[in-house]
């Protein structure tokens, strides 16, 4: 079965508001107006994609790097959402995995994070089942 792109989306730019106020507040020293467009552009290339077997963390402008996390891996999902991003109908998704690389990946200030996290919820568990594997924590 090809793998398929279930959701797609990047952090919202309100994760960045502190620093284009300071810069509208700074701008006519001229830098803080490259400073803020840079951050933009940076934020706009940073892309989660959720497949039906990986979620994909891309990021850079120039050079990508591109991380990659099997759903099977996921241990435990939570929705985080702070007082800030609530005001805008945004939220992290916050995953603990068993990967060596990654223990712990947050989706950051993307809308309906509830609804993210049952989707990813959805996808880990037809995952374990393809695949024949099991959670087991040794304490």
């Amino acid at each position: 079965m090809p793998e398929e792109t279930v959701w797609k989306g990047n952090p919202s730019q309100i994760t960045n508001l502190g620093l284009y106020l300071l810069c509208l507040l700074t701008c006519w020293l001229i830098v803080p107006i490259f400073i803020a467009l840079w951050k933009w552009i940076e934020t706009k290339c940073f892309v989660y994609e959720l497949t039906s077997e990986r979620l994909k963390i891309t990021r850079g402008v120039f050079s990508k790097r591109t991380d990659v996390l099997e759903l099977y891996r996921v241990k435990d999902l939570v929705v985080e959402r702070p007082f800030f991003l609530r005001l805008f109908s945004r939220g992290n998704v916050v995953l603990d995995t068993s990967d060596k690389s990654s223990p712990r990946v947050v989706i950051q200030a993307v809308p309906k994070p509830q609804a993210l996290s049952d989707t990813i919820r959805n996808q880990v568990e037809v995952q374990r089942q393809a695949k024949h594997v099991r959670e087991v924590d040794f304490e």
